[in-house]
């Protein structure tokens, strides 16, 4: 038997309950994972208050690090006592033991330590995607990016640092300003009390960005439209403030925007690309041009506190559960 949290019904972070399951041995294909830390993602509330359905009851969390226990028949890359993390596969992770498909594990090399993996396998993957892939940069661009502050934007923000870009970073408050600036972020934003726009088209004399990574959603989408370049891209990666609506025809008139709605799973399979970027992403953290702790640690028990501590956007950094 495992505990996991798990829950019967969308809502609030009270629906989250703790329970005993089944986990049983590793069938085919298959390996049983004990874990030493969970992250918790924003996608995770979406999941939990019905914005992403799934059928219930059900478990949550996608995103944790480990040890292998055992392994199922036709499993050969992957052996008990590897320490591993994973970001794709069903939801389930929020517990102490869980059977997962195999082919989603990623080894976690010497040197990377388990609390600092717990910090970077979805976020730090994350910053692969967006960087490497949805919008590749090459050095010398100037961007925009949202929630410069958060779990994945501190890696965002380490990740431009080492690749000579210029990143413009929202944040909420001059703490969180400070802490960016810390991690590498170029320019700050305090959204409090300053223009998005006004801000981001002073700081480029007026040409605006090519690119806007935006977390945030509906609150920041007029903001990121007015701070790009004609041609520009927003690339919205995330709806913490709700979901977006975009007419085509204000597209038009911003200056031809792109805008794309990526997803980790088109951009992390086959599992040869998943294990590419995470040696990019662990080659940076072993050259120490990437650093990356939780910012907060729960005990699985209080998952409730942790998004509670997520939603009120108070939160530094990562978030993780301690099992």
């Amino acid at each position: 038997m495992a505990k996991a949290i798990r829950f019967h019904e969308v809502g609030g972070p009270e629906v989250l309950r703790l329970e005993m399951v089944d986990v049983g041995e590793p069938g085919p294909g298959q390996a049983r994972v004990r874990h030493t830390y969970v992250a918790v993602n924003f996608i995770d509330i979406y999941f939990r208050t019905g914005q992403y359905p799934l059928a219930l009851p059900n478990g949550l969390g996608s995103d944790a690090v480990g040890v292998v226990e055992a392994v199922g028949e036709g499993v050969t890359d992957i052996k008990a006592g590897d320490r591993v993390g994973y970001l794709l596969g069903p939801q389930g992770a929020y517990s102490d033991v869980r059977v997962m498909p195999a082919d989603v594990l990623i080894p976690l090399p010497d040197g990377v330590s388990d609390k600092t993996a717990s910090t970077l396998i979805m976020k730090g993957m994350t910053a692969q995607y967006l960087f490497r892939q949805v919008y590749p940069l090459n050095g010398g661009e100037t961007i925009l990016y949202h929630a410069a502050a958060g779990g994945v934007g501190l890696i965002a923000c380490q990740w431009a640092r080492a690749l000579g870009v210029t990143m413009i970073g929202t944040v909420s408050t001059d703490e969180k300003a400070e802490v960016a600036k810390a991690n590498g972020c170029t320019h700050t934003i305090v959204t409090s009390r300053e223009n998005i726009a006004e801000r981001v088209g002073e700081l480029t004399g007026g040409k605006g960005v090519p690119v806007v990574f935006d977390s945030v959603g509906k609150d920041t989408l007029e903001a990121s439209l007015d701070s790009l370049q004609v041609r520009g891209a927003l690339v919205s990666n995330g709806t913490s403030s709700g979901p977006v609506q975009i007419d085509t025809r204000v597209l038009a008139r911003k200056g031809s925007i792109w805008v794309t709605r990526p997803a980790m799973v088109h951009y992390a399979t086959p599992r040869a690309h998943m294990l590419e970027m995470a040696r990019e992403l662990f080659d940076l953290v072993l050259a120490g041009k990437i650093k990356s702790e939780p910012g907060q640690t729960f005990a699985l028990d209080e998952a409730a506190d942790a998004h509670r501590a997520l939603e009120s956007r108070k939160t530094i950094g990562s978030t993780v559960l301690v099992p």
